[in-house]
């Protein structure tokens, strides 16, 4: 009787493919236990790898939280970005899909999101981290809005931004439900652009 062959080897990850195995190691440990037990000794145990290996992709858990941030950034913008390609020019259609994309991506992310939010509150650098791209993200949002309401003034922006926290929470946790999320922030946002505040012409419906 022949002897059964030795299976195949694993293929070796290339750099680019471990550093998107590592962060996804990330989010499932972040997922499973939170963030306060994530460190880069756990994640290598978890992924499989030598501490040295994750410190050479990361530098630390800040390196860590920075990237599983700017992931979701990322996706949000690009989330966004084709959502409105092609919209109609209405301000009820787009600030509908502002609203909709946004705890979309918010609920895409789930209770790891939270956690990292919560984790970048703690670090000066991360939190301007965080800064930088809600600011990217609400330039973005000016974009698609302004042309159709005329200027949104900083306040009136950040308040989206709180509102969708606390809605994309809401849904997250089940006290309301995701469509009610949508059309409350959709509600919210097309109220701050007519604003009288914004000195903005009212829209009739």
């Amino acid at each position: 009787m022949s002897a059964t062959p030795d299976p195949s080897p694993r293929r070796r990850l290339s750099k680019p493919e471990r550093h998107a195995q590592l962060l996804e190691v990330a989010r499932e440990l972040i997922r499973d236990l939170g963030t306060d037990e994530l460190t880069l000794g756990r994640l290598a145990e978890r992924a499989g790898v030598t501490k040295p290996l994750v410190y050479d992709h990361f530098g630390d858990r800040a390196g860590v939280l920075a990237e599983l941030y700017g992931e979701f950034e990322a996706r949000q913008l690009k989330t966004l970005a084709a959502a409105l390609a092609g919209a109609e020019p209405e301000l009820p259609v787009v600030a509908g899909i502002v609203a909709g994309a946004y705890i979309d991506c918010c609920l895409a992310e789930g209770r790891e999101l939270a956690d990292v939010v919560a984790a970048l509150a703690g670090s000066s650098a991360l939190s301007r981290l965080r800064q930088e791209a809600e600011d990217a993200y609400l330039m973005q949002c000016r974009q698609a809005l302004e042309p159709l309401a005329g200027p949104i003034d900083a306040a009136g922006m950040h308040a989206i931004v709180g509102a969708g926290d606390a809605l994309a929470r809401g849904a997250l946790t089940g006290r309301i439900s995701t469509t009610r999320a949508r059309a409350t922030l959709t509600r919210v946002i097309t109220a701050i652009a007519e604003s009288d505040h914004n000195g903005l012409k009212e829209v009739k419906p």
